[in-house]
């Protein structure tokens, strides 16, 4: 595979992973599988640096595990991972919907409140360019919006280790975001910490139903 094409905004060592995660999803690289280095350089045409660089990132997202001396192996418990993942997510999301709550949005109120009147509109059948509640006025991911409402840096931090490791599997359905997203907002600024919890409880657990789970509500 030649790599010369590749995006402004992707590295080859991007590309591999891309490419190699697609593999492991679709079942044509399977669990304890070795990945050699030397010979997916050469299917690259590529140095080992961005295939090192592809492994180390499949290995922080659960796909590849990398054992000294011994290399790396396609994950075998990638998915019961992922979903105890994705549940430990929802604890400190639920945690960070009721912290902010309890502040009223704290530093980002105005940007949820933006978010939390987008549904007004849109559910009229109005304005239907509206942005579908994902960001903020200043674009911050909503999520990212929350985790700073909550005011807890600790927090913040561990929500960011847990989203860059299940980022590959979350679902996306804009129609449902822009409802859940600003029912949601509304509950934050209006300082309501049960609703805001209870609302983000039912808000990811799709994600957990994507990974063939039948998740049991937090609240």
């Amino acid at each position: 595979m030649d790599l010369h094409s590749v995006g402004e905004d992707e590295s080859p060592g991007d590309v591999i992973a891309r490419v190699l995660r697609d593999d492991i999803l679709a079942g044509r690289l399977t669990g304890g599988e070795r990945l050699i280095e030397e010979a997916i350089a050469k299917k690259f045409g590529v140095s080992r640096v961005p295939v090192r660089e592809a492994l180390g990132q499949l290995e922080g997202e659960g796909f590849v595990t990398i054992v000294r001396y011994r290399g790396a192996t396609v994950s075998t418990t990638l998915r019961k991972d992922n979903r105890e993942l994705l549940e430990v997510r929802r604890g400190l999301e639920v945690l960070a919907a009721q912290l902010a709550a309890a502040n009223r949005g704290g530093s980002v109120a105005a940007e949820l409140a933006a978010v939390a009147e987008r549904i007004r509109p849109h559910a009229a059948g109005q304005d239907r360019d509206v942005p579908t509640g994902s960001a903020g006025d200043g674009g911050r991911p909503f999520h990212d919006l929350i985790a700073i409402a909550a005011g807890n840096d600790q927090l913040r931090e561990m929500l960011a280790g847990v989203n860059r490791r299940v980022a590959w599997g979350l679902g996306d359905d804009p129609e449902a975001s822009v409802s859940d997203h600003a029912a949601l907002a509304a509950a934050i600024v209006s300082g309501a910490s049960v609703q805001a919890g209870y609302l983000m409880d039912e808000h990811l657990r799709r994600d957990e139903q994507h990974f063939g789970v039948d998740p049991t509500p937090l609240i």
